[in-house]
């Protein structure tokens, strides 16, 4: 039985007025339902708008027009090809043509996306207006449609149009005279000079060679180092100097650029000594694959016999170009060997490496030092007190302090000051490296820390210095490098510094004793 409703709108009570004629509604409702059955109710179909259904759909034609050239023998008219697009969303058509290049023409977006009329009475152009072989109207312009793609040729047959044949575009007596005058285009890319620029930037071929020079006066041979660069196939040729040569200081024969190994036949008599040789007179260019060792080359008109190369090179032509074996030739006999350079002899005056340097350039340059030791024994000094052995009456009683420093292995001589000696005191001998008596002016033997034992005499400038004493420190460092003092200086430094510390004398800010320290 169904349920009758009791309670109305607002939950207010049914009055049974009210109760009668819906118990008397709802039955005859069953009543028609149990005597003709169910009504069988049409479901309405979804609406999908345009923009969804259609959008990013469109139709694309191949199309041509004419225009008329002015004052020009060659043409009369140029066919200028175009794109028409429709937009089957809203109807709208657009007209591009494509970018030729130096064309000289304004050309791209013909026409923007918009409605197109067909008259002046309001009609505008849809699909079924467009097929192949028809001419479209457009403010003025007659344009022909030739071609389509594969999306709308479907989609207009399935429409039941039925599409014409393609026609082809016609060419104009200017189109055709362009191309056939029109240079071909390199084959090499922007991408592919990249690739080469990133492989081979780095990548240079050595030969070694010698150049016959018959424009002096001796005939003779220069030994040159011949660059090539495989990034841009240019060749630098450099000169082997050696010093005191008496040839040009700047050692660049020949600057890095393509050398020309063949011209053309159109041009074998271009006069280059007044014009410059371009690529369009130049049939080949020099490769790697002419450099042969043992062989001649010509290069600026110069003549160059290859007779070596360096390794990469060598594994270069292995790889690349294994037909060519690249074996290095012997030097000639004839060929004088480099002079070395003539030192003259040392005359004492200034230091060995200073007089060395005045000899090597005309400005000098300060000798170069050794950082690795300058930098470990900086401010490390080894102090010695030390007397002065002279025959002179008057230097008896005069004490000195040797100073020798590490980093430099140089030595230093102060002169303590003595009470109504009559002698100024002071700096004896500054900073300065002593060779030892016997060793020669071109190979001198300097002192070093091995040769200060305790009692041993010490000839600086052919002034003989006794060492009496040594600081603490001294005898700490030389214990630390025991294995490269003798063992006599070793001993007798220790047998020192322990007795005068010992005797319960002062010691020094230093470690040493007062009478072995100067003041600095």
């Amino acid at each position: 039985m169904p349920r009758r409703p009791s309670i109305g709108i607002g939950n207010t009570p049914l009055l049974s007025e009210q109760l009668n004629q819906q118990n008397t509604s709802n039955s005859t409702f069953n009543e028609s339902e149990f005597t003709y059955g169910h009504i069988s109710r049409s479901i309405s179909p979804v609406f999908i708008p345009a923009y969804v259904a259609l959008g990013q759909k469109v139709l694309r034609f191949d199309a041509y027009f004419k225009e008329e050239v002015l004052y020009f023998s060659n043409a009369e008219y140029r066919i200028r090809p175009v794109n028409i697009y429709y937009y089957l969303e809203d109807d709208s058509m657009s007209i591009y043509e494509p970018v030729v290049q130096n064309s000289g023409l304004s050309q791209g977006l013909r026409l923007k996306r918009q409605r197109l009329p067909t008259n002046n009475r309001g009609a505008y152009y849809h699909w079924k207006d467009l097929n192949l072989g028809v001419d479209l109207e457009v403010f003025g312009v007659k344009y022909r449609i030739t071609h389509c793609d594969a999306f709308t040729k479907e989609f207009l047959e399935s429409e039941g149009m039925v599409l014409n044949d393609p026609e082809p575009v016609p060419l104009d007596q200017y189109t055709t005279h362009r191309k056939m005058n029109q240079a071909p285009r390199k084959t090499h890319t922007a991408l592919d000079q990249k690739h080469r620029f990133l492989t081979l930037d780095d990548k240079v071929l050595r030969f070694f060679a010698l150049l016959e020079d018959k424009d002096s006066l001796h005939e003779d041979s220069r030994p040159v180092t011949i660059h090539y660069f495989l990034v841009d196939d240019t060749v630098e040729i450099r000169e082997d100097h050696t010093p005191n040569s008496g040839l040009d200081p700047f050692p660049v024969l020949m600057r890095r650029q393509r050398v020309l190994k063949k011209v053309k036949p159109n041009f074998e008599n271009f006069p280059a000594c007044v014009l410059e040789v371009s690529s369009k007179e130049v049939d080949e260019y020099y490769s790697p694959a002419d450099f042969k060792l043992g062989e001649m080359i010509t290069l600026m008109a110069r003549r160059y016999l290859l007779q070596d190369c360096d390794g990469f090179t060598k594994q270069y032509f292995q790889t690349h170009h294994l037909d060519m074996e690249q074996k290095p030739i012997e030097k000639p006999k004839d060929v004088p060997p480099p002079k070395q350079m003539e030192v003259p002899p040392y005359n004492g005056f200034g230091s060995l490496e200073d007089s060395f340097q005045n000899c090597v350039s005309l400005i000098p340059q300060p000798p170069k030092k050794n950082m690795i030791k300058f930098l470990e024994n900086n401010h490390k000094v080894l102090r010695y007190s030390a007397r002065l052995d002279s025959q002179i009456p008057e230097d008896e009683g005069r004490i000195f302090v040797l100073s020798y420093f590490l980093a430099d292995d140089m030595i230093s001589i102060f002169e303590k000051p003595k009470r109504n000696s009559g002698i100024i005191a002071g700096k004896f001998l500054e900073k300065s490296r002593v060779p030892k008596p016997n060793s020669t002016l071109e190979n001198p033997e300097f002192y070093s820390p091995a040769d200060f034992a305790i009692g041993a005499t010490v000839e600086v400038f052919r002034h003989r210095f006794v060492l009496t004493d040594a600081d603490l420190y001294v005898l700490k460092h030389l214990e630390s490098i025991s294995s490269q003092i003798p063992t006599h200086t070793l001993d007798s430094v220790r047998q020192k510094v322990c007795d005068g510390t010992t005797n319960d004398q002062p010691v020094g800010p230093s470690g040493g004793n007062n009478e072995a320290i100067a003041p600095s």
